[in-house]
């Protein structure tokens, strides 16, 4: 719509890599009064290195995002408009937030709205995950900054400085697992450097990700604190991270459970104790039951495949004793036993509540990796409207090219493999009941996990890339790599010249390689260029009533919503199926439909306008086959447009392309229909009826 221009294993039994699998210590597990000056001073400058990269990714991204759009001197409206999709619908409640007459009128028109769903009301603080936007807009009315900040610079300036938590966190994480502070510097610099693959927040400013992503990268921090047993850290901190991603992202669900696999396989390899265990379990649990009793109990998180999964393998692991006893293969047997256990108990559990709470929000998910994967129909609109984005398939290889062109990808790829390796080793010889590595074993499947996540689903790859910055320079700055390296080589006496020497020397290359690139993008000055929407919202603002409803793309809704505050008929908000159904209703207008079987459907949902989009009316972008009305001509059972293949049972319509055929002004469509605003890029069709 919008055009631009101009990151346990143990010493126990004493496994022979066991010398090389031992975490190293670092400034952070000496008690304060051992210190000596000179650690003080050294772990100071390591504290002042990570604040400084930081703001700097703070500064970075906040001036890419002004540069990219000339954000300080366009319009109110332009800039409401660069908040693009589902960006602009969450921005949209803190916009109403911060205009409402009084901070509790304000919550109440949340909880009872009836302008993002016509002839609907519903509770948005249940619904959808905008508890960010509330507190910033409180925050915003309480803090005497009004007279020279504007609400929108407050708001994305909040989410840039969440760029400079996540950057901290991870070089905290990489500082902890190395003992060096080097590689937490080596990880904020690659963090910055990646930023294609790192972040989109620059563009993306209000998705949940980038609200959530630095709090899980917090919760890793200080899981890996936990772990470590020469540290102590209070466990409510581990809750406080958790909850905050919990609460900020509708995909916590899937991304915790993720993490209680993880925790699984250390404990199936009993590099944890019960109490650790049981202890990381109830965290997620208590942050997952918090959100939902701040979420006016969302019946979405009582159903999640995380909670379903806890609670099975806690009980399967209390009733079965002695699973990691005897020989390797009565060990293999018993843990094969366990995990069929484990997840039929959970598939078991997660059946049955759903059924006992009617749950049927998430299921376009398991239609969609159903599909995905070839194991269910391809035709469901809802699963094939995933598949066909780019950032639901494959991670692309240039992601991988583009890692490998900032030194990252070698070094990752490298650590990965000897630490696995030497897993593998421990774990076959029986060597894993010590502490020692927990800490780096679970870093390590952190990384291979959402690695994994992030393979299958391009989208997911913020989660893994980020983490895979702090992973790679614990790697160069670390111990274990280097002292089994060194070994090999037979010169052990160069580990401590070597671990400050090679990630200096990786800071120099990276210094030449992209400073002259880093400086040119930061002076590519572009503006903002929209004409087309932008005399769209002006038209719906000062032409049509404040209670109009209109119905059209959901992108293109929400932006309709934040910027003129009509009423909807759907939105880019997809986690309800009564909305994936009207949005599926609403897209027929896209569709081979009679007149007055779109007058009908427009009816049905309370619509007073449509807008036709000629980019989804003729759309090129996709494939044939992904194309929006493509997937319509499937669900429906319809011929494809274009030359191709159709599948024999397909039939072909009855009726011409509704988008099409209304811009003919022939007298089907002129007696329900009449054109009321018309630009290049939008077409605005009233119905011709009495407002009901």
């Amino acid at each position: 719509m919008t055009a631009l221009r101009q990151r346990k294993v143990s010493k126990g039994k004493e496994p022979p890599l066991g010398a090389e699998f031992q975490s190293q210590q670092s400034n952070f597990n000496v008690p304060a009064g051992d210190w000596s000056w000179g650690e003080i001073i050294w772990t100071s400058v390591g504290w002042s290195v990570s604040v400084g990269l930081g703001l700097l990714c703070c500064i970075y991204v906040a001036t890419l995002h002004e540069n990219d759009l000339w954000f300080s001197n366009i319009k109110e409206v332009e800039r409401e408009i660069s908040f693009r999709t589902e960006c602009g619908l969450y921005y949209s409640y803190y916009k109403q937030m911060i205009q409402a007459p009084s901070i509790q009128e304000g919550l109440s028109d949340l909880i009872h709205d009836n302008l993002t769903e016509s002839k609907r009301s519903i509770n948005l603080l249940q619904r959808m995950n905008i508890y960010q936007e509330v507190f910033l807009s409180v925050l915003y009315r309480v803090l005497p900054i009004q007279s020279y900040l504007e609400p929108v610079y407050f708001y994305i300036y909040t989410v840039f400085s969440l760029q400079a938590v996540y950057v901290i966190a991870l070089y905290l994480t990489a500082w902890l697992l190395s003992g060096s502070w080097l590689a937490g510097m080596l990880t904020g610099i690659w963090y910055i450097l990646n930023r294609v693959d790192t972040t989109r927040v620059e563009f993306t400013i209000s998705l949940r990700e980038n609200w959530s992503l630095p709090f899980f990268a917090l919760q890793v921090t200080a899981i890996t604190c936990y772990l470590r047993p020469q540290l102590t850290v209070l466990v409510w901190l581990i809750y406080v991270t958790t909850f905050c991603f919990c609460l900020t992202w509708q995909f916590n669900q899937f991304i915790l459970l993720v993490q209680a696999l993880i925790i699984y396989t250390m404990d199936c390899f009993d590099l944890l104790t019960t109490t650790q265990v049981t202890t990381l379990y109830l965290v997620q649990v208590s942050g997952l039951l918090s959100v939902w009793l701040l979420q006016f109990c969302n019946s979405m998180i009582l159903g999640s495949l995380v909670l379903s999964f806890i609670v099975a393998a806690l009980f399967i692991r209390h009733c079965q004793s002695g699973l990691k006893t005897g020989s390797l293969l009565v060990r293999l047997g018993k843990l094969l036993l366990h995990s069929t256990m484990v997840l039929f108990l959970t598939v078991t559990i997660n059946y049955l509540a759903k059924k006992a709470l009617q749950l049927r929000s998430d299921e376009h998910i398991f239609k969609f990796i159903k599909s995905k994967f070839a194991l269910g129909p391809t035709r469901d609109f809802d699963a094939n409207l995933y598949l066909c984005e780019e950032a639901f398939g494959l991670l692309p290889l240039d992601t991988l090219e583009r890692l490998a062109g900032s030194l990252l990808l070698y070094p990752y790829v490298l650590t990965l493999l000897l630490l696995s390796g030497m897993l593998a080793v421990a774990a076959l010889e029986g060597a894993m009941e010590g502490e020692d590595a927990v800490d780096v074993t679970y870093n390590l499947l952190h990384t291979l996990f959402y690695g994994l996540l992030a393979f299958s689903t391009m989208r997911m790859k913020y989660i893994w890339t980020g983490h895979m910055c702090a992973f790679s320079a614990y790697g160069v700055c670390g111990t274990e790599i280097w002292t089994l390296i060194l070994t090999t080589l037979r010169c052990n006496s160069k580990l401590k010249l070597i671990r400050c020497a090679v990630p200096l020397v990786i800071v120099s290359c990276l210094y030449y390689q992209f400073w002259p690139k880093l400086m040119e993008e930061l002076s590519e000055l572009r503006e903002f260029y929209d004409p087309d929407t932008v005399e769209l919202m002006t038209w719906i603002s000062t032409k049509t009533p404040k209670r109009a409803v209109f119905a059209g793309s959901m992108q293109l809704l929400a932006g309709i919503k934040l910027c003129t505050g009509r009423v909807l008929t759907n939105h880019p908000h997809y986690e309800d199926k009564d909305l994936r159904e009207r949005t599926r209703q609403v897209y027929q207008v896209y569709a081979r439909r009679s007149p007055e079987e779109v007058r009908d459907i427009l009816r049905a949902v309370g619509a007073d306008y449509v807008v036709l989009e000629n980019s989804i009316c003729y759309e090129r972008r996709h494939r044939r086959g992904c194309r929006l009305r493509d997937l319509l001509d499937l669900a429906n059972g319809h011929i494809m447009d274009g030359p191709g293949e159709n599948d024999p049972d397909l039939i072909p319509a009855s009726h011409p392309r509704f988008c099409e055929a209304i811009k003919t002004d022939t007298a089907p469509y002129t007696a329900l229909f009449t054109r009321t605003f018309q630009n290049k890029t939008f077409h605005v069709n009233r119905q011709h009826m009495d407002r009901w």
